[in-house]
């Protein structure tokens, strides 16, 4: 009996430090929580500030300048193009032309969405047409028309012209006919990697 009731506060003291201890690491992970639900809602952020890159080239386009007859003073046709393979995971690519020089803002020469991940190329002179043979679809360029519609500067200082290229995670559930801002708004999230070549042209 004697060494039982010693042995009583002990207990007592050892159970009072463990709900103490419970205490403090209830009252830690409640403070943690809000950090950790940060963690979490940024981590898309992360993920877009790691795309990769695609290397994009023009056997055209070499120079540095856009060739005549790939603008509205020549046969207004699309340029060739081509890319290095896109990283393991691309579902579809995007590609989207623009003159961030244009007097009134920037603007939108070609839109082209759901490009095969499997692709790597394209000819000159794509067609002007809501959607191609293999899937690609085109959309709506800043002169109203479908498909690619080449430089066409006032005159003055060369206007540089912007092919961005972009691997996505999956296709654009866009019809033919898109608007640049469209698909822009639709990958958003969904970019894994990104290609960029620029060339001027003027008049």
């Amino acid at each position: 009996m004697y060494l039982g009731e010693a042995a009583s506060p002990a207990r007592h003291l050892h159970i009072s430090y463990g709900l103490m201890w419970r205490f403090l690491l209830l009252l830690g992970l409640l403070f943690a929580l809000p950090f950790l639900a940060g963690c979490r809602h940024d981590q898309p952020a992360l993920v877009a500030a790691a795309a990769g890159a695609i290397t994009l080239t023009s056997s055209s386009l070499q120079s540095g300048r856009v060739p005549r007859e790939f603008t509205c003073d020549g046969e207004d046709k699309s340029p060739p193009l081509s890319w290095s393979a896109p990283p393991p995971g691309t579902k579809a690519l995007a590609l989207i032309v623009t003159d961030p020089d244009a007097p009134g803002g920037t603007f939108t020469h070609w839109v082209l969405y759901n490009l095969p991940a499997n692709k790597s190329d394209l000819a000159a002179g794509v067609q002007k047409q809501g959607q191609l043979a293999d899937g690609t679809r085109q959309g709506r360029n800043d002169f109203g028309r479908i498909g690619y519609g080449g430089p066409c500067p006032p005159s003055g200082s060369p206007h540089r012209y912007v092919f961005a290229l972009t691997a996505l995670d999956g296709e654009i559930s866009l019809p033919p006919g898109a608007t640049r801002a469209q698909v822009e708004e639709a990958t958003k999230g969904h970019v894994i990697a990104q290609g960029q070549l620029t060339a001027r042209y003027g008049r």
